[in-house]
């Protein structure tokens, strides 16, 4: 594996190309910053068609990424001697310019050595690369096979990371360590025949004969008994005997050593922001504030005459909020999915050509997290949403319709499958993971939806409030956590007493936020960015402005940075004002 990495990065390496001018030259850095990052991601490059990554792993050894760093560096120093150019690619400069500063300083704290959060984490990569695998031809699934039999060298090299984090004090806490110790044992379990790993062989086309498909598959099988579940046990007992009486006794990360920097950079990386934490906690508690007076003004609504507690206990307790079973929560979940497909053409001119489905996650990775994978059109993928089918249940319904708004169609599925189809767009930004702006649009969707009409009751629109109340926490939370030492009892406070999440849903999003340290700020802050970027939009162009094209120029360069987002949504609106009246 490394040395395939290296020799896929030894162009990034060589010597600056001759070029006739600036923008030439920075099309070469761009190409060759695309063969790096599919270099560096194999899962994401195969399941883009690269047929030699379809074999491989992501290898996060310490050779192999002081490779991608020697790599990283030269690209810095190429792109600081190119200026000068055009409207477009100064923008997408700006963006690799925002890629790299964010790589440089994330290199300083060693990162790879924390390499899950709770419940998840790279031991469930390979069942998520396997919903993307489509399998053509033999030739494919002697590739599979092939990254089959590699998943143990991968899970080594990560344990080597882990083992590396206990001699440098750089661990998660012992509760995300148990989280995890769970999903590990669980998916250990999973009979070959329920495996996703399997999945891909199953679906093997009928141009392969009957004898060799039957072949491949038990050969698939003798794999994932005799080197993926001994690989998962043996992940399982060192996450218990090793790494468990190692874990840091503190769950902020400020307790690591270097910690109060590390935060203060992982702020930065995920709301691709300036701000501080005590700025980020600030905002807040005003947003914690805002929505909360909104919640409580739907409640008067709704003519429920307890309390704003007997308004939550009341949504979290009756039967008409929750599915009888799993069969009902996807019919639901569907309906409103449906719902949303027919507004969407009256708020956007540009839509995906890929499709998504409401289906259920692989029980494989139920501890992980539910919500929307991406397609790929090319492969023949479709995006899809993902429901819980074994806490079905206790699925809360108010809140449905907003989350099926976030994870599908307006929210994830129309940014990211719209962002695969933009044309001249570079390879590496066609999926482009920058979370301040994909959850920031999704959660934006939420709100949308009011203006859709998606939500046709005070619950439902209570419901959106609530998810949206859950986002505010989140700031509130993971800098109480991470910055300002919350113990996780105050943390679960925020959003027990102002959300109507449930108890179970509660205590999993907050393991998630002292697991993930920063990630969860980047919802509410690039939601805010969005809605302000509108708020100006539409101050400026009065009755010009237009909703839909306001709506596709925002998605139509695919991801970005805030600060790169609204320097070109404040020259769209430039170019858009109307003209002075005769």
């Amino acid at each position: 594996m490394l040395k395939w990495l290296i020799a896929a990065l030894g162009l990034v390496l060589s010597a600056p190309r001759a070029h006739a001018d600036a923008a030439a030259e920075f099309r070469a850095i761009v190409a060759d910053y695309d063969a790096f990052a599919r270099a560096a991601d194999p899962i994401r490059a195969a399941s883009r068609g690269d047929a030699a990554a379809a074999r491989l792993w992501p290898d996060n050894s310490p050779a192999a990424v002081a490779a991608r760093a020697a790599a990283l560096r030269a690209l810095s120093a190429r792109l600081d001697a190119v200026g000068g150019l055009p409207a477009a690619e100064a923008m997408e400069r700006a963006i690799l310019v925002y890629r790299l500063q964010d790589a440089s300083d994330g290199a300083a704290f060693d990162e790879e050595r924390v390499p899950f959060i709770s419940g998840e984490g790279f031991f469930a990569n390979p069942d998520y690369a396997a919903t993307l695998t489509v399998l053509r031809s033999r030739a494919d699934a002697e590739a599979w096979l092939a990254r089959l039999e590699a998943i143990p060298a991968y899970y080594e090299r990560e344990t080597a990371n882990m083992r590396r984090a206990i001699g440098t004090r750089f661990t998660q806490p012992a509760l995300v360590v148990r989280n995890t110790i769970r999903g590990v044992r669980a998916q250990a379990a999973i009979p070959s025949e329920e495996s996703p790993l399997m999945a891909p062989l199953g679906r093997l086309p009928d141009a392969i004969p009957e004898t060799e498909r039957r072949a491949l598959r038990a050969r698939g099988a003798e794999i994932y008994h005799t080197r993926i579940v001994p690989a998962l046990a043996a992940l399982g007992d060192f996450l218990e005997r090793d790494y468990l009486p190692a874990a840091r006794p503190r769950l902020g990360v400020r307790s690591l050593p270097g910690g109060a920097r590390y935060y203060e950079y992982l702020v930065r990386k995920h709301t691709t922001t300036r701000l501080t934490p005590a700025q980020v906690h600030a905002l807040g508690v005003a947003e914690v504030a805002r929505v909360r007076s909104e919640m409580e003004a739907v409640i008067r609504e709704s003519n429920f005459s307890g309390s704003f507690a007997e308004f939550i206990a009341f949504l979290r307790s009756d039967p008409q909020f929750y599915p009888r079973d799993a069969v009902e929560l996807e019919r639901i979940t569907s309906e409103v999915a449906n719902r949303a497909n027919l507004a969407l053409p009256r708020y956007f001119a540009v839509l995906p050509r890929n499709t998504y489905g409401i289906t259920f996650i692989p029980s494989a990775l139920e501890t992980g997290s539910a919500g929307y994978w991406p397609g790929n059109l090319a492969q023949g993928a479709p995006g899809q949403v993902l429901l819980r089918r074994t806490t079905a249940e206790r699925r809360s319904l108010y809140d449905l319709p907003a989350w099926v708004l976030h994870e599908g169609s307006p929210g994830h599925h129309t940014q990211i499958a719209l962002a695969e189809e933009i044309e001249g767009l570079p390879d590496y930004r066609r999926s482009d993971d920058i979370t301040a702006f994909v959850e920031g649009w999704a959660l934006y969707a939420e709100r949308l939806g009011e203006e859709m009409g998606i939500y046709r009751t005070p619950y439902e629109r209570f419901g959106r409030l609530s998810m949206e109340m859950w986002r505010a926490c989140r700031l509130v939370i993971d800098t109480g956590v991470h910055w300002m030492g919350w113990s996780r009892e105050r943390a679960v406070a925020c959003l027990r007493d102002n959300s109507a999440l449930t108890q179970s849903e509660i205590e999993r999003e907050v393991d998630r936020y002292i697991g993930w340290p920063g990630q969860a700020l980047a919802y509410k802050v690039g939601e805010i960015e969005i809605r302000d970027l509108r708020a100006r939009a539409e101050r400026t162009l009065g009755a010009c402005f237009d909703l839909r094209a306001f709506h596709d120029a925002l998605l139509s360069a695919g991801a970005l940075p805030m600060a790169v987002l609204r320097t070109r949504m404040e020259g769209w609106t430039a170019t858009r004002a109307c003209p002075a009246a005769s």
